[in-house]
């Protein structure tokens, strides 16, 4: 995406000594890419707290939380590239839907676990090490 951009400018900068640069689209094109990626950095974030946290409900926070967030900076992203289109409405729909339905489904499997009797760790939790020799 940042290489047909500098293509794009290179490719104007050839026809003249006036450059015409688009900075409304150079503009767009940057912020929905910041808000890609920090969701994809959100659910990295929540991959790594499910991998390394103790518990089922530490586990289901991490994952609940940081899921949420990240998809909706990455629709978010997506709905900025798209512009004032009717995509961009779709876009929100869903996004409004995954607002409203996934920190409620968190919730339903957290509440099963506990009526289940899933008790969580308490106490002082020290991480697992990670030694050379595979233990």
């Amino acid at each position: 995406m940042m290489m047909s951009l500098i293509l794009a400018a290179a490719s104007s900068a050839d026809q003249g000594a006036s450059l015409n640069i688009d900075w409304i689209g150079l503009f767009r094109t940057i912020l929905s890419c910041a808000s890609m990626l920090t969701g994809i950095f959100f659910v990295m974030a929540g991959t790594l707290g499910v991998l390394r946290l103790p518990d089922f409900y530490t586990r289901l926070h991490a994952a609940g939380m940081t899921d949420t967030l990240g998809a909706e900076l990455v629709i978010l992203g997506l709905i900025i590239q798209s512009g004032f289109t009717q995509m961009s409405l779709k876009l929100l729909l869903v996004a409004f839907f995954l607002l409203l339905t996934s920190p409620t489904a968190t919730h339903a499997i957290a509440n099963a676990a506990y009526k289940a009797k899933l008790n969580p760790k308490l106490g002082k939790y020290t991480a697992p090490s990670v030694d050379g020799d595979g233990s």
